[in-house]
């Protein structure tokens, strides 16, 4: 009699304990390579995390580090996310590809996702948005807007996703003022808005009146602001505070549906590793709202850009197109392929410099 009462007061605690196992939160991490106030990348990425938050309530913890720099400081950072019982971790800066593959090597029952990488493993996934797909739209306002015919562009690190962008705007600016040139300078930062400035304060001084980033702070914007007659554009967030003029419009990072459905797959037990790459289309890219201070004619042509984006009877990149030393890259209606544009690493004809290495 006794065994039995013993046996069942076991079976009654082990019950309690997968119970409470059960309820557990799913605990998520976000490393972030800015700080969350930068206005531009890392805020949207934690408009993000606060989705997932506002979704399912306590049934997860967020955690986040901000300001982590890509190398090893972003490992023991990711590393220390796994010790302290993160079910999954998002990785959010290209820099942090080789440290994500060398945590989840140790720990194979964490999930983890690196934001704009191409590594993989059995629990790493990779995503990003088709960023290209904005800047033809940004593209085809600047070409449009410059009076000078010079557009300035605040490149952060020459990786794929910043030579796409370039390239993609590039593009489009010519396809409407066959006049336009482009003049570039490398801040070699995501988020220093000293740097950001300076650089902004150059591309003016050297006749740009439109000036595009793919840096994450505000600085181009107040920098712009106070040069006056030069046009901006916001990145990776709204950046509406600039508008109507200098900020004309901007490319809007949305990661909420992401953050929110891969989270729920590891709540499932559904998730897999794999490749997002969403666009205009799927909403993983929002174009900001096009401010008044657009003619109309240019603004009808940025939103039929952006309608062709989305529903794919469009490409950013559709021939014929020649890489920068002019030999042939995409014939008359020839469309880029995924892997090459994954791994961009050349200018398209017409852009002037070199791709610092």
């Amino acid at each position: 009699m006794k065994l039995t009462k013993l046996m069942t007061s076991a079976a009654v605690a082990f019950g309690l304990a997968t119970s409470a196992l059960a309820d557990d939160p799913t605990k998520v991490g976000f490393v972030y390579v800015g700080p969350v106030g930068d206005g531009g990348w890392t805020y949207e990425h934690d408009q993000g995390r606060k989705a997932v938050v506002e979704e399912f309530g306590d049934k997860v913890e967020t955690v986040y580090v901000e300001n982590v720099a890509e190398g090893p400081d972003a490992e023991r950072v990711i590393t220390q996310m796994a010790l302290q019982g993160a079910d999954l971790i998002f990785t959010t800066s290209f820099g942090y590809m080789d440290p994500t593959i060398n945590v989840a090597a140790k720990f194979p029952n964490v999930r983890f996702e690196h934001a704009t990488g191409y590594k993989q493993a059995e629990n790493v996934a990779t995503y990003s948005a088709r960023f290209y797909e904005g800047r033809a739209v940004q593209g085809t306002i600047a070409g449009n807007m410059t009076k000078s015919n010079i557009v300035g562009y605040i490149g952060s690190y020459p990786i794929p996703e910043v030579i796409r962008g370039i390239n993609s705007a590039y593009i489009h600016a010519k396809k409407v003022n066959p006049d336009v040139e482009f003049k570039i300078v490398w801040a070699f930062t995501w988020f220093d808005p000293a740097k950001e400035a300076d650089a902004a304060k150059v591309l003016i001084e050297q006749g740009a009146d439109v000036i595009l980033q793919h840096t994450d702070s505000t600085a181009p914007q107040a920098a712009a602001q106070a040069a006056g007659n030069v046009i901006t554009f916001g990145q990776a967030s709204d950046m509406a505070e600039y508008g109507p003029l200098p900020r004309v419009s901007s490319i809007i990072d949305d990661w909420a549906p992401y953050y929110i459905a891969r989270t729920q797959a590891v709540m499932d037990g559904t998730w897999t590793s794999g490749n997002t790459w969403d666009g205009i289309g799927a909403g993983m890219v929002g174009i900001g709202e096009i401010s008044d201070a657009v003619p109309a004619d240019v603004k009808e042509a940025a939103l039929a850009m952006k309608a062709a984006l989305a529903d794919g009877s469009y490409h950013a990149f559709t021939g014929p197109i020649n890489k920068q030393d002019g030999s042939a890259w995409l014939a008359d209606g020839e469309v880029a392929d995924d892997g090459t544009l994954a791994g961009m690493n050349f200018f398209v004809e017409g852009i002037e410099g070199d791709i610092p290495q």
